[in-house]
């Protein structure tokens, strides 16, 4: 039987768990708010976990920046993703646990000089991240060599689009839709809204006819003709109209929000983003 003491001790461990586990809630008229962590390149992954609690933002796409060692060589970083532990994976997933943060997916870009190794590491480290979604600015050709893991794996990878031109890299509607042809369901779209535009592409009618093949969206600014990233109203991105669309249709697709243009203190500017995006949906 116990004591006072043990159960106002256990009760007190219980109500720290709970608010230790509590999940942050961003979602805004039904669709679920988050940030990629790129957003907060300034700052190593506590700071990163920390800013996102301060501005308010539940759940997370996880820059591979945030983990890999930085200003290394080309085989350094091989040797990093080959040899590194996955408790390591898994320490980082519970750090987003326990500041209430929803691990969603893991931003590893899958290059053409990457071994073989180095692609069937990347859906290791998803898995023990938690995560069933990989998002990757990649080429079209690795595609083919992607999906065969991604098969095995049972995730899903989500083509991340640039405004470039460039050939073999995914900026234009088509080169989406190249790199999912021919191949199984898990090879999916990251859709950035803002690179979308500044490549004269149309996101609203990519999501409209695509939405089931979309893992995540990038929210951003950008000008048309591949201008720079600005200040969220300043540019060309139908920003509003896509949010909507995903209010109206029930879309169930994250909108992370990428900060990528130049401002001032970066906790504040992601606040000024997430408010644009509540006001567009008011």
């Amino acid at each position: 039987m116990l004591s006072r003491r043990d159960f106002h001790r256990l009760a007190l461990a219980g109500a720290s768990a709970s608010v230790a586990f509590a999940k942050i809630n961003s979602k805004v008229g039904g669709i679920q708010f988050g940030a990629q962590s790129y957003s907060f390149r300034d700052r190593p992954l506590d700071g990163v976990i920390k800013a996102m609690v301060e501005v308010g933002l539940g759940q997370c796409e996880l820059w591979q920046g945030h983990l890999e060692p930085r200003g290394v060589d080309r085989e350094t970083m091989r040797k990093w993703r080959l040899s590194t532990p996955m408790d390591f994976f898994r320490d980082v997933r519970k750090k987003f646990d326990d500041a209430g943060i929803e691990l969603y997916a893991y931003n590893y870009s899958f290059r053409p000089e990457f071994t073989d190794e180095e692609v069937a590491r990347g859906f290791e480290m998803a898995k023990a991240l938690g995560v069933s979604r990989l998002t990757a600015s990649s080429t079209v050709p690795m595609a083919k060599r992607i999906d065969p893991f991604a098969v095995q794996s049972q995730i899903y990878v989500g083509m991340h689009n640039h405004s470039v031109d460039k050939p073999g890299e995914f900026a234009t509607a088509q080169s989406l839709l190249d790199a999912m042809a021919g191949h199984s369901k898990y090879i999916a779209v990251n859709l950035d809204i803002g690179h979308f535009t500044g490549a004269n592409q149309d996101p609203v009618s990519f999501l409209k006819q695509h939405h089931a093949r979309i893992v995540t969206l990038h929210i951003k600014d950008l000008k048309k003709n591949l201008g720079p990233a600005v200040p969220f109203g300043e540019g060309d991105t139908p920003i509003k109209e896509v949010l909507q669309l995903l209010k109206q249709n029930r879309y169930d697709i994250p909108a992370n929000i990428e900060y990528e243009y130049k401002g001032g203190d970066t906790v504040a500017e992601v606040k000024k983003c997430f408010e644009y995006c509540k006001n567009a949906l008011a």
